[in-house]
Formats: structure tokens, sequence, C-alpha cells
């Protein structure tokens, strides 16, 4: 878990909260040195400090709330599974030769309940994002998912997925070991099985590299995460190409908590501590805990039956389609300008 005593990265929009709150402290400072009372004074800066951490995280536009997901101190997949669990043992490798990093899972116990938990991993610093390669799957990272998913059907495990990825691994050489093969296998397959499947968004959800592992009973995101069809920048070279119209891709592709619970793609937001899940990892852990746990009591409450034809029917409700009534296509979703 993240841990306070590491050098706090600020973003953009934080470091006016962040100068208030050094004022704070430099004024505390000298009043502690010279004996002044200023007790007064002191009060009322905290409660403007409170006030515009509340004003500054309540507004936060969709580049913002990017900016949030992609924090490199916010909490990871294996962060979250040791932090939730009772016990927990990591499996590794695809049966194929290969064990891709840039996913984990393995078996673990929630509130005694035997469980399999899986999840993108990024790295903490350089070095280890390298070997992660940023939390972006290989072909042999979802075919270990869906190994791990296999056994948790076979054993009868509820399946527990994280998603925090900004998309597959799209080198050449993920696409000749069978990318998009991997993880339509995914899709597929996650429909079948009869057990218990959530799946959280815990920071950044892009495209098919979140979908490989995405598919389940109820879909569950942190306030502050991000879930689109492709990251903001790839949209924007796509359509414009040009990667600083970005902030404005983000806008059209609608990937807050909020827009994607509005659509009904969402099924739960997860509200996170003031400044994000990063600022405060134990109060987040917590949240998290408590709704998986809730959905997972609902979920064993049905029969494997009913939740394969729930699951199968939510994903076919989602979007949008209308029949053109001239010769002029139909338009579907929402304007990009």
């Amino acid at each position: 878990m993240a841990t306070s005593d590491r050098k706090p990265y600020l973003l953009e929009f934080e470091k006016p909260l962040a100068e208030l709150e050094k004022r704070i402290d430099q004024i505390r400072q000298l009043a502690e040195e010279s004996g002044v009372n200023v007790s007064e004074e002191i009060h009322q800066l905290e409660v403007r400090a409170v006030q515009l951490r509340q004003e500054i995280f309540s507004s936060l536009t969709a580049t913002q709330q990017l900016q949030m997901a992609r924090h490199p101190r916010r909490p990871s997949t294996l962060d979250y599974i040791q932090a939730i669990s009772d016990e927990w043992i990591e499996l590794h490798g695809d049966r194929r030769g290969f064990d891709d990093p840039a996913i984990v899972g393995g078996i673990a116990r929630l509130a005694g309940q035997p469980t399999v938990m899986i999840g993108h991993q990024k790295g903490r610093d350089t070095k280890d994002n390298v070997a992660r390669n940023f939390g972006m799957a290989s072909p042999g990272g979802y075919r270990k998912a869906m190994r791990l998913m296999d056994h948790a059907d076979r054993f009868g495990m509820p399946i527990l997925t994280f998603i925090d990825t900004p998309a597959a691994d799209p080198r050449l050489q993920a696409e000749a070991f069978g990318q998009g093969e991997a993880i339509a296998l995914n899709l597929r397959e996650m429909f079948r099985l009869e057990v218990p499947i959530i799946c959280t968004v815990i920071g950044e959800g892009g495209s098919g590299g979140a979908l490989g592992i995405g598919i389940g009973d109820r879909l569950l995101m942190f306030e502050h995460a991000v879930y689109s069809v492709a990251p903001p920048e790839a949209c924007a070279a796509i359509l414009w190409r040009d990667i600083q119209q970005a902030p404005q891709a983000a806008e059209a592709l609608k990937i807050t908590a909020s827009d994607l619970k509005a659509f009904g793609i969402v099924d739960q937001i997860l509200p996170e501590p003031i400044g994000g899940a990063h600022a405060d990892p134990i109060k987040a852990t917590e949240i998290l805990k408590a709704a998986l746990l809730e959905n997972l009591d609902a979920l064993m409450q049905i029969n494997s039956q009913q939740r394969r034809d729930y699951r199968y029917q939510k994903f076919r409700n989602m979007g949008a389609f209308s029949e053109a009534t001239s010769n002029e296509p139909a338009h579907v979703g929402p304007d990009i300008p």
C-alpha cells in the first residue's frame, strides 16, 4: 500500500491546496518558535483548506479525472488484494510457457470466502513499470487470467477482477502471439462461467485491455477512475492526428464514473477519500472491501443460470442504436467536434 512518507507527487490542480497547507505549517512552526498564539488564524486557514479541497475534488474535469486515475501513488491491484484478503497465494503462468507480470492473480480468502482474484498490475517506479509493461498485458497475461478463472469455476470460487490498464500490449510481438484472439476468447468464456464475477475499475480502464478481464455480473468503479474505448491520446491521434487534443477527446469519450453510471455501464460508484484513493489508501481499501462483500452476498443468493442470464442481458443492453428513416446514416453516441 502506498505510504505517506514518500515525497508527495502533486498534480497541477492540487498545487493551490498544497501551497495553502504549506503556509499553515509555516505559520504553526513560527508560532511555536516565537510563543505567539495564532490558533485562531490557523483555524481559519484550516477551514479554508478543507473547503478548497472539497471544491477542487468535487468538480474535476474528465482530463483531471484521468490524471487522478494515472496517479503514480494510486493503490494498485496487489495493494488492494493484500489489504482486503485474509490469505493470498499468487499463481503464475499460462501453461503455454509465459508468465506475464502485467496481470497478477491467485487464490485468496475474502472474509473467509475462498475466491480467485485477478488484476492488471502497474509498476511503482520506472524499473518496475518497464518490467510490468505499464500494466499493458500480453496474450500470455490474458491466457493466465483465463486459466485462473477456469480454476475458479471448477472449484466454485467467486472471481474478483481489478482493472487498471491504459490498453492491451500494442506491440507487434503481442499481435504475433495472438493478442486479439486471447482477448476475444476471454470475452466469450467469461459469459459461460457459473460462479459470481465482480469487476472493479480501480484506476484506468482502457480499451480491450480492460475488457479482457472485465465481463462480470457487477461492474464497480472508483469515483476518480476512468473507463473508455481507447485512451484519450489515442482517440485524439485518430480523429485529429494531434495528441494535444486529448483533453477534448477525454470530454467527448465520457470516461468518468458518473457518465458511465448514467449510461448504465457501471453498476456502482465507489466513493474515494477526499483527495483520491492515494490520499488515504486504508480508507479506500475499506470502501472497496465493503462493496465487494455486499455485491458478492447478493450474487450468491441466485443460482448460476440466473447469473449467466443476467450477465448476458447486462451486456446486450449496453449501448443504443436507431434505424435511419432517411438516406442519412443513423447517429449513435455523443457528438465529437
